[in-house]
């Protein structure tokens, strides 16, 4: 990969600015579960419901219209709804999943997948993601990923990025991972709230994906700033709409 800028190193300071957010972030989300509110987000608003209900991939930021500065980083807090028809809850968290599959479900993004251990509701996997805007940029990631029933029609399922190390010169002989937190600082974290639910003849599915990246380095917005601001977004949408493609191929 062509280096873009000084290699950034993650700073104690963006890690608890970023822990804090999470913390209340995921305290809203409680509130939410237990009929304080709409379950989905998507209910929130007629018209937004009307769109996802009628077939669109709906996604925006949580709130306001950009990025959360924070010190010496970004944190991006998008969240997307999906409406897939002709399926079930069922079929749905069986292929979401399937993590050795993933490759193949969400490709070009995800170059590899595979899951390392599994029990009951939990997993632990691995991801190589590739992020391409202007520059490329390979990336190994763990993730530990839990999921919970709240009732036979409604889940909800945690995906918290336990490392993310970039990669240099992927699939080549010169191939060489670099420690976790280091590198351009494309990602740090990804953290990725998902709910489901079976109603409609179909199935609802939500995330919210809430990412840490470095900032813009002066002078460097043109070629950075596309891939930390952007792509969070397209991806998200990317992954919605696989994640449909791939339940409505299943019943064809």
């Amino acid at each position: 990969m062509v280096q873009t800028a000084k290699p950034a190193h993650l700073k104690p300071q963006t890690v608890k600015a970023f822990d804090e957010y999470i913390r209340e972030a995921e305290a809203g989300m409680k509130q939410t579960l237990h009929g304080s509110g709409p379950f989905l987000w998507s209910e929130v608003d007629s018209e937004r419901d009307r769109l996802v209900g009628g077939g669109q991939v709906v996604a925006q930021f949580w709130a306001g219209e950009g990025p959360v500065k924070v010190p010496n980083g970004l944190i991006h807090d998008w969240i997307g709804a999906v409406f897939v028809p002709a399926t079930d809850l069922k079929k749905t968290l069986a292929l979401i999943q399937d993590y050795d599959h993933h490759k193949y479900i969400f490709g070009p993004e995800v170059i590899d997948s595979r899951s390392i251990r599994h029990r009951g509701n939990d997993f632990r996997i691995s991801l190589r993601l590739l992020k391409k805007k202007i520059v490329t940029v390979v990336l190994d990631t763990d993730h530990e990923v839990h999921y919970r029933s709240l009732d036979p029609t409604r889940w909800v399922c945690s995906s918290y990025t336990t490392r993310i190390a970039e990669v240099e010169n992927a699939g080549t002989p010169r191939e060489q991972v670099l420690p976790p937190d280091t590198g351009n600082g494309f990602l740090w974290r990804l953290y990725s709230y998902w709910r489901f639910q079976e109603r409609k003849g179909g199935v609802y599915i939500e995330c919210r994906a809430i990412s840490l990246t470095r900032d813009v380095p002066l002078g460097l917005g043109w070629m950075i700033e596309p891939i930390i601001k952007k792509l969070p977004k397209e991806s998200l949408i990317h992954t919605l709409e696989a994640t449909r493609r791939a339940l409505q191929a299943e019943e064809t």
